[in-house]
């Protein structure tokens, strides 16, 4: 077993859906530790980000969110690149941890037809496909931005840090945090509108 990684750290590299297929073959087949630390890297900020964003407390985010890694770690052989992207399978793993600790919560009140508990159908061939081209083509989007703004996109949207986080962090005034991600957003919809593959 991979060494476990104790803390979930801010940073994260930047992988397209190939790379992260092709990554998971190698934790797959050949138990790569290097492969599962790219992935690690890339995914773990990303997960503990989306989890927060669902109102989990810091904690239990970051348990869940190495769950969801040594699961990658343990049954990487069951990702099929044919059904989803590695993205739309860790992160479905991720939802379904977090309703799992909710029922496991007997201090809160479950409402058991609520729709975020229901179990989400397979995505069709056609919508997988469709999601990985628009991925693709975003990430291209993305990097014809300078790389400071780049950097604030990443941090806000991949990340899940709030203005005066990004500022904290980079030691970039706050208006100049905004202002990169204004400007940031008109360019890539400006790239993104003349894409005809991308339907915003």
């Amino acid at each position: 077993m991979v060494k476990a990684r104790t803390s979930i750290g801010s940073r994260g590299c930047s992988l397209n859906s190939e790379e992260m297929a092709s990554l998971a073959r190698e934790v797959a087949l050949d138990r790569s530790q290097a492969a599962f630390a790219r992935l690690f890297d890339h995914f773990a900020p990303r997960v503990n980000a989306y989890l927060r964003r669902l109102g989990l407390a810091h904690n239990l985010a970051e348990e869940i969110t190495q769950e969801v890694m040594v699961t990658l770690w343990h049954k990487a052989a069951m990702f099929d690149p044919g059904k989803s992207s590695l993205s739309t399978w860790l992160f479905r793993i991720a939802r379904n941890r977090r309703i799992d600790a909710a029922r496991r919560d007997k201090g809160s009140a479950i409402d058991p037809d609520d729709p975020i508990l229901q179990p989400e159908a397979e995505p069709l061939p056609d919508a997988v496909m469709d999601d990985q081209l628009r991925e693709e083509r975003v990430r291209l989007a993305i990097a014809t931005l300078p790389s400071e703004q780049v950097e604030m996109i990443r941090m806000a949207f991949f990340l899940g840090y709030s203005h005066s986080q990004i500022a904290e962090e980079t030691g970039v005034a706050l208006g100049t945090v905004k202002s990169r991600i204004r400007l940031a957003f008109a360019r890539l919809r400006t790239v993104l509108d003349a894409d005809p593959g991308i339907d915003m």
